[in-house]
């Protein structure tokens, strides 16, 4: 019988306020095994930390029950205070009475009662809690980047600088994201190139940095500080290594009406490319969707203008295998598909479009030279109408998205200034909800749209857009003014939500990361963690993570290369000693349990067991590799034959728990 001490702890009032903190005491105290029962405003604080060791000393006690916070708070803090004190920390436990019972009772009554419940099932657990030894795992000293964008860039340039390499691994033939395709950033109004390319260039320049553009992550295996990653690169039909980026082969290929994707479709390019001045690597690429060479084997121009010899029609996909002691995700965003907003007429009118699409055209290197043009016949717009909230914030999310996109208050008042600075005499119109300007000059920088700028501010809503005669015919309310309103515009722009890449769900995956129901990836604790996955080794930068704007996004990135950091200079890491352990005698080895494994940890050897009249029989029974398992659990619920436990949660002490709620 283990010598039990409670500890309950009053968590202030988010505890105290709806259970009865001394009524549980004095409960659990009566529980078999608990010889020392107490409760304390804050247990986790230095006096709490210290009544808790002086009890084990006072009590000779060999486990530990803290009723409190969720363990993912402070279950670590309570295992080294018990650690301290001589007890193995493995024999501590956590009774969730905050955010299992506290926060979901209004009923002191009823959340008292729960409160004794959950303290009974960890001390029930307790009493089968046995020590467990931590072992330790080498760390590779080397870290991914999954994603070439700011938040990428930037998280690899810290990285790089403390003298580690990292790699960055970007889907697109060249790194830079969306910041590439952004004329000007709010509130300084800056170039974004400006600030961009240089930052570019360091990676470029970087020998601790290695670019794999054109690529994609394949597969993930392994564990923290042990992530084994293929790598896709997909073939260019270019030599890297060779080609020099002069362009000669760009401007010879004769296939000349190729969507450009840089500038959104709203001008061509050739079906051999570099995708915009910057680019890096400068490296052409061809799209084995419009060669003629690549579909018909007829052409061949490029191959015969470059004087590098860099054309390979042969080229094909290659994997790449490397180890990571890290993990960071930066997948960036995309603006959400206009299909379903067909009020707005963006399928029925080149003259309404995004705002991302508003952003190539006022840019000196978009489809117009900078010349702000309408799409449909080259004029120049005189009336200008920018709705906000394009499928953001939208109730049960069946249009769009249900969250705000954060950002587009703020570029849109920036669209509207360098309009109207650009060109007096056009009018123009924002319908908003409400504005959101959070961020340090935002308010200032919108207040600046409105009255130095000459902006028309509406609160209301754009209910249609209908093509007529040339014009977009704009029906709206103005709330404030309690009227409808009736406008003839030459351009529309949306102000559309954003949402993460479509690439962000396979690789959570891969990951075995946590993700909302938006497809953005999950922190491990949104105040004390935010740019941690809550899979270990795993880290998160950028909008991948939620919406975000440049200056976030580069202060997340530096937080997660920090992260990395602090991962990389270990030596070994302590590995959880909660992981599977297989009963040989009751193994079929039928396979169910590595099937099911994410990490790899399961594999089978044949065994020799003594069999009836003491013959040898040789058995198939699962081998657990306990550095590599992380102890998820996922085996033992597959296991047919209830071979396969996990230690610190088998099946007893499960049990042992629902007995001791259901008594």
């Amino acid at each position: 019988m283990q010598r039990i001490g409670v500890f309950v702890c009053w968590c202030g009032s988010n505890i105290a306020a709806t259970v009865d903190v001394q009524a549980v005491s004095d409960a659990l105290a009566k529980e078999p095994g608990v010889v020392f029962a107490t409760n304390y405003q804050y247990m986790c604080s230095q006096s709490g930390q210290e009544m808790i060791q002086d009890a084990i000393r006072d009590y000779r006690l060999t486990g530990v029950v803290i009723c409190s916070c969720s363990p993912r708070m402070h279950e670590t803090t309570f295992r080294k205070t018990a650690q301290q004190a001589g007890i193995n920390p493995y024999m501590v436990e956590i009774a969730n009475i905050r955010e299992q019972c506290s926060w979901v009772h209004k009923d002191k009554v009823a959340g008292t009662e729960k409160a004794i419940i959950l303290g009974r099932a960890a001390i029930a657990k307790v009493q089968l809690n046995a020590p467990l030894t931590a072992g330790e795992s080498p760390v590779t000293k080397r870290a991914l980047v999954i994603g070439g964008g700011i938040a990428g860039i930037q998280t690899a340039l810290d990285i790089a600088d403390a003298g580690f390499p990292v790699d960055i691994v970007e889907k697109k033939p060249t790194i830079g994201g969306k910041m590439t395709q952004i004329d000007k950033t709010f509130p300084t109004l800056d170039c974004a190139a400006c600030i961009l390319t240089p930052k570019m260039v360091d990676v470029a320049q970087n020998d601790k940095i290695r670019i794999f553009s054109y690529s994609e992550v394949e597969a993930v295996k392994g564990f923290v500080g042990n992530f084994h990653v293929t790598i896709r690169k997909k073939a260019r039909y270019v030599k890297e290594d060779v080609c020099t980026g002069c362009g000669l082969c760009t401007e010879k290929c004769p296939q000349k009406k190729v969507p450009n994707e840089f500038n959104l479709g709203l001008d061509n390019r050739r079906a051999i490319y570099i995708p915009f001045a910057q680019a890096v690597p400068k490296v052409a690429t061809i799209d084995p969707n419009y060669c003629t060479m690549l579909k018909t084997g007829k052409c061949g121009v490029c191959s015969k203008v470059c004087t590098a010899g860099a054309i390979d029609y042969k080229q094909k996909d290659t994997l790449v295998e490397e180890d990571y002691g890290a993990i960071v995700v930066a997948t960036g965003f995309n603006p959400i598909s206009m299909e379903k907003f067909d009020e707005f007429a963006y399928s029925k009118s080149p003259d309404v479009v995004t705002s991302l699409e508003y952003e190539r055209l006022m840019n000196a290197a978009g489809p117009t030279g900078g010349t702000l043009l309408r799409p449909s016949d080259g004029t120049h717009p005189h009336t200008i109408v920018f709705v906000q909230c394009v499928g953001s914030r939208c109730d049960g999310g069946e249009k769009g998205k249900p969250y705000c996109s954060k950002i587009c208050c703020m570029y849109t008042a920036k669209h509207a200034m360098l309009t109207r600075e650009k060109y007096p005499d056009t009018e123009v119109y924002v319908f908003y909800i409400d504005v959101r300007t959070p961020g340090k000059n935002f308010d200032e920088f919108y207040r600046r749209a409105v009255e130095e700028y000459d902006v028309h501010y509406i609160k209301g809503m754009v209910g249609k857009v209908t093509p007529e005669g040339g014009k977009l015919k704009v029906q709206a309310s103005d709330l404030l003014g309690n009227r409808q309103m009736h406008i003839d515009a030459d351009m529309v722009v949306l102000a559309t939500a954003i949402e993460p890449d479509k690439s962000a769900r396979p690789l959570a995956t891969m990951l075995t990361a946590s993700m909302d129901t938006n497809d953005f990836f999950t922190e491990a604790h949104p105040k004390l963690r935010p740019v941690e996955s809550p899979t270990a080794g795993v880290f998160l930068s950028g909008a991948c993570q939620g919406p975000k704007d440049i200056p976030e996004t580069v202060a997340q990135a530096g937080a997660a290369a920090s992260k990395v950091i602090g991962l990389l200079v270990k030596d070994h890491l302590t590995c959880n000693p909660c992981v599977a352990k297989p009963d040989e005698l009751m193994c079929n080895g039928c396979s169910s349990c590595e099937k099911v494994c994410p990490y790899g940890a399961i594999s089978y050897q044949d065994k020799e067991f003594r069999g009836p009249n003491r013959t040898t029989l040789l058995r198939r029974v699962a081998v657990v590799n306990p550095a590599v398992c992380q102890g998820c659990g996922a085996c033992t619920v597959a296991c047919p034959s209830g071979a396969m436990d996990l230690l610190g949660f088998s099946n007893s002490q499960i049990m042992a728990e629902v007995d001791a709620i259901c008594k």
